[in-house]
């Protein structure tokens, strides 16, 4: 057996890579719809859903090699002629599949690497490389994009396999053909008819199909709106009370990190404010107070930040605000603010150290503290902290001037 294309049938190589393409295809399908749909309320059942989702992930890259090899190959390749030549319609419709097909075997399986590679922490790909991507920054707004891109391109590619599927049963039902055989391992004689060419006429319609695709998806909002893995509305942020403070905040951010599945996951909240009393003369003892004001809803936390939302975790349809209060306090080593954290309906003492700039009338704070999210009833079920850390970092970087500027 041969192995390269005739004008006849398909070689060796070509097959090889054919059916392990399908093969391939038919597991993904499934697979996505089972780690998409899967629950994830107890360590359990998210252990077994970041498992699915890494075999997913895993395939699709294997896809995406293979379709690359597959599609290398067919554009060297003579194609053989249709063995009905005469249908014109029909012959069209078949290349033009053909080239939906190789076009979303390579931008699906890439739409969801690149996803992947924006996002921090859930699911990783079963081997040390590929985890992340040159060029492709970690961003939930990236990853939200390249998700909807996947999801769009997956309709497509279903469609396009079912019509494939529909053609080739056609010809061995209804024609009793070759043209399935000649796909097939063995010898099949299916004439003698002179090689055709590759033109260009299916690839464009390729690319207008896709444009469509892409036309319908935006049409619809699809690209407007949050399409991050967990279901659920999100919760409407609070309106924050605007501060009359000593020291106004001109700009900040309060962000936090856990490690998953022993990657770190970092995110942040948008909108918070700070009342802040502070007495900026030497000595040591107390020197102010602060209370801060946030914002649940604003969480930011990568590929899970629907899942940090919801009644497991933060539960910020319930809880919508979150506020420390401490009396700042300068010692020898530095600054301290020693208060109390009421997230959730709970009260727990927390102690954040930090760093703080003065000079003409603008400070620069920089803090970290740590939380054990378990004091504050964030999941409960999940008790193995090699799938979710106890610990949570918090990190408070500010700049704030003097209300008056003197």
């Amino acid at each position: 057996m041969s192995l390269t294309n005739t004008a006849t049938r398909y070689g060796t190589v070509a097959k090889t890579l054919h059916w392990a393409v399908a093969l391939g295809i038919l597991a993904m399908f499934p697979l996505g719809f089972l780690a998409s749909n899967a629950a994830y309320d107890t360590a359990e059942q998210l252990a077994t859903k970041a498992t699915l989702f890494s075999i997913h992930k895993t395939l699709g890259v294997t896809i995406l090699v293979l379709a690359v090899i597959r599609i290398a190959w067919a554009v060297t390749q003579p194609k053989p002629v249709a063995l009905h030549p005469e249908r014109r319609a029909e012959t069209f419709m078949a290349e033009l599949v053909h080239w939906l097909l190789y076009g979303s075997l390579v931008l699906v399986p890439l739409s969801g690497w690149i996803e992947h590679a924006a996002t921090e922490g859930f699911a990783p790909i079963l081997w040390p490389f590929g985890q992340s991507l040159p060029f492709v920054p970690k961003s939930p707004e990236l990853a939200e994009v390249f998700a909807t891109i996947h999801y769009v391109l997956q309709w497509v590619m279903l469609g396009s396999v079912g019509l494939h599927v529909a053609g080739a049963v056609k010809h061995a039902v209804i024609d009793r053909d070759a043209t399935l055989r000649r796909m097939w391992f063995g010898r099949t004689d299916a004439g003698a008819h002179p090689a055709r060419r590759h033109g260009i006429a299916a690839p464009t319609g390729a690319l207008a199909t896709w444009a469509l695709a892409f036309g319908v998806a935006a049409a619809s909002g699809l690209f407007s709106h949050d399409t991050s893995a967990a279901p659920g509305p999100t919760p409407l942020r609070p309106a924050l009370a605007e501060v009359e403070s000593d020291w106004q905040v001109t700009e900040g951010t309060l962000g936090i990190s856990v490690q998953q599945f022993g990657k770190t996951v970092e995110g942040s909240f948008a909108d918070w404010t700070a009342d802040i009393a502070f007495d900026d003369s030497e000595g040591t003892g107390q020197k102010g107070e602060v209370t801060v004001t946030i914002s649940i809803p604003s969480l930011s936390l990568g590929s899970v930040t629907k899942q940090a939302l919801g009644p497991e975790y933060f539960d910020a349809e319930q809880f919508t605000t979150a506020t420390f209060t401490a009396p700042i306090a300068r010692t020898e080593d530095g600054y301290v603010a020693d208060g109390v954290l009421t997230l959730r309906g709970t009260e727990v003492p927390v102690t954040l150290p930090f760093t703080l700039d003065l000079a003409d009338g603008t400070a620069q704070m920089e803090g970290t503290t740590t939380l054990d999210r378990r004091a504050f009833g964030m999941g409960e079920t999940m008790t193995d902290p090699a799938q979710l850390g106890f610990d949570v970092q918090v990190s408070v970087n500010l700049t704030a001037a003097r209300a008056g500027g003197s």
